[in-house]
């Protein structure tokens, strides 16, 4: 991007009353002094505040480790990279030349820190307001709250990945065993896991079929829906 301000850009359909607010919070380090490092760490903590209010209120049985998984899942990097995607985020963000011949405004790093810049920024422009940063965060993750299940953490990988494939109506995926070594009692198994239409193969090695195959769905489950 250029070095100009940023003006009339309106995120999750939150409208900036301070220019310079959205200017800071789009631009990195590599850019300009005057970058969004601090107001990313202001943004995580306030993330991890209201999306942890949010489990906390809507699954009142679950445990203290499965409302840490759930929140660990939503607010990972990966998964903050691709709700920035989604708002095109790359296309705004300030860089540095170098960095902007790099292709650096598709690097997932860069693009959650500036998500979690642009919460911080509604945060101060709002007056401070947790309630709009609460509205800008479930507009954010409009498709990822109402699926969300605490009994999820207790299925197994390979139910998980079955699941999520019937859910988007992708064909379920197939297992094989590729290879097996070792004696009898320190046999290890890998096993490959296919899905039609994807030409990764996913892949686990483990003590016995059935955890190698668990392992391959986790790895599987874990690239696809991130």
């Amino acid at each position: 991007m250029s070095g100009s301000r940023l003006t009339g850009i309106e995120i999750a359909g939150y409208h900036f009353q301070q220019d310079e607010l959205l200017d800071r919070a789009l631009t990195h380090r590599s850019h300009s002094a005057d970058n969004n490092e601090r107001l990313e760490l202001l943004g995580d903590a306030i993330l991890d505040l209201v999306i942890t209010r949010y489990l906390f209120d809507r699954f009142p049985d679950a445990s203290e480790g499965q409302l840490s998984q759930l929140r660990s899942n939503l607010v990972k990097k990966d998964t903050l990279a691709r709700l920035a995607k989604n708002q095109r985020l790359g296309d705004k963000i300030k860089l540095g030349g170098g960095e902007l011949k790099s292709g650096a405004h598709r690097r997932s790093s860069i693009l959650a820190d500036a998500l979690e810049a642009l919460i911080a920024a509604v945060y101060i422009d709002s007056g401070y307001q947790l309630t709009a940063c609460e509205t800008l965060i479930f507009s954010l993750y409009s498709d990822e709250l109402p699926s969300l299940s605490a009994d999820d953490e207790h299925k197994d990988y390979k139910t998980r990945l079955q699941e999520w494939l019937q859910a988007r109506k992708k064909s379920l995926p197939r297992y094989s065993v590729a290879d097996s070594a070792g004696k009898d009692h320190q046999k290890s198994f890998t096993v490959h896991c296919h899905i039609p239409g994807i030409s990764e193969v996913f892949s686990g090695t483990e003590s016995s079929k059935r955890k190698a195959e668990q392992l391959a769905a986790r790895h599987a489950f874990e690239k696809l829906s991130s």
